[in-house]
């Protein structure tokens, strides 16, 4: 409860009586929607579908609930601070106006409030919160003392989330799609070899390794990373390997793979997978007079 009212605080300060709607009886206000515009600020890119339907049918049956936040931004033209989802749902239900508040916002408070207001959502990803916190920091000139104090969260919590923003991008594809947790991720940035963070990643996938388990590979990768004459995978974009595996593994029609130790000793790979499927790369190797 502390952290909810850490966020209420927050949110208020920046957007002068934001908390006191309700409290003391603001008015509401009907205003047309084809007089509001999105905001432009709003971090928030994608909607579930399902839920915008569910949404939408809800307000055809009993009409908005809680009313958007908008600002005035020319003549009779509004701006949407906050409630974007509800303001989309509106529109496909084909409501012609909906209720809102007016506030007084500059860009900054605009952008700040935006940022904070999809922080709280439920159904972010984690990739999304760590994206909001970093705007905030860059854009709104926060510390991460100052974002801990705004958004009701631990210093250590918000350094964790960003750093998920210094992993791969296919692995922060697969956090935002859900593929991996915020725990699996959070093992996985402390592997420093960005192609073996990949390899890591792939296998969470392939066997469905829980956070325990990824956190016993990582420490024993450390243990193995420490002796010298370990031998390594050679890194994607090492000339002319990356074109060579790319060429064999189409020759073979399997995933080829190169590996070396730091003294330039190594062997090529060529995974099989069943009995058939090595007599097959043995025919291959016959027809190249290996």
């Amino acid at each position: 409860m502390a952290k909810k009212d850490a966020l209420g605080k927050g949110l208020g300060a920046l957007i002068e009586g934001a908390n006191d709607d309700r409290r003391h009886g603001a008015s509401i206000n009907e205003i047309d929607i084809d007089k509001i515009e999105v905001n432009p600020f709003q971090p928030r890119k994608n909607f579930d579908e399902e839920t915008l339907l569910e949404l939408t049918a809800s307000i055809k049956e009993i009409g908005i609930i809680q009313p958007i936040t908008v600002r005035l931004i020319n003549g009779d033209r509004y701006q949407l601070i906050t409630g974007e989802r509800r303001f989309k749902a509106a529109v496909q239900a084909g409501l012609d106006r909906i209720p809102a508040y007016i506030r007084q916002a500059n860009d900054q408070n605009m952008l700040e409030m935006s940022l904070v207001e999809n922080i709280q959502r439920e159904d972010l990803d984690s990739i999304e919160v760590a994206i909001s916190y970093q705007r905030l920091i860059e854009e709104c000139n926060l510390t991460q003392e100052n974002l801990s104090d705004r958004v009701g969260k631990k210093r250590s919590t918000i350094a964790n989330y960003l750093r998920l923003l210094k992993l791969p991008a296919e692995i922060q594809l697969g956090i935002r799609d859900r593929l991996i947790s915020m725990g699996h991720a959070r093992t996985i940035v402390n592997i420093p070899d960005p192609n073996l963070q990949l390899e890591v990643y792939e296998n969470i996938i392939k066997e469905d390794l829980s956070v325990r388990k990824v956190e016993d590979l990582v420490r024993k990768l450390g243990r193995a990373g420490a002796k010298t004459d370990k031998t390594a995978k050679v890194k994607p974009g090492d000339m002319p390997y990356d074109a060579l595996r790319n060429q064999l593994s189409g020759v073979f029609k399997a995933d080829v793979e190169f590996k070396r130790n730091n003294k330039g000793i190594g062997k090529i790979v060529i995974p099989f997978k069943t009995d058939a499927d090595l007599e097959r790369i043995i025919a291959i190797l016959d027809k190249l007079k290996v």
